[in-house]
């Protein structure tokens, strides 16, 4: 039931997260106190984001390669679960992974189309 419960926040915050940059797309050029609309991030966490969703999108191409992906966490620093072993946890890690960089991706794609409107 925890599994289930901490899959699906992932998907709700993730939702939310969806919602919000097409919010933001749709805003236009000014929002309503006529300031112009601001991406998700600004310049320097442009850069940051996109430095680790490269880094994660590596890690989790290599998890997906190799069968094996280190936790993801602070409990279990230095642990690496493998495919053979322990496929739960391999799975939860690979679908974290998976869900920044989806995260972060988005995020880049909304900043970047709102500093690159005509």
């Amino acid at each position: 039931m925890l599994t289930f419960l901490y899959y699906a926040l992932m998907l709700l915050v993730g939702f939310i997260f969806y919602r919000h940059g097409q919010k933001l797309l749709r805003q236009g050029y000014r929002d309503r106190n006529g300031e112009p609309t601001q991406g998700m991030v600004g310049p320097v966490g442009f850069l940051v984001l996109g430095a680790v969703g490269c880094y994660l999108l590596f890690a989790l191409l290599r998890a997906l390669a190799r069968g094996e992906v280190p936790c993801v966490g602070k409990g279990c620093a230095g642990q690496i679960y493998t495919l053979a072993e322990q496929a739960g946890p391999y799975w939860a890690n690979v679908f974290f992974l998976l869900w920044c960089v989806l995260a972060f991706g988005y995020a880049l794609y909304v900043t970047l189309k709102i500093w690159l409107r005509p």
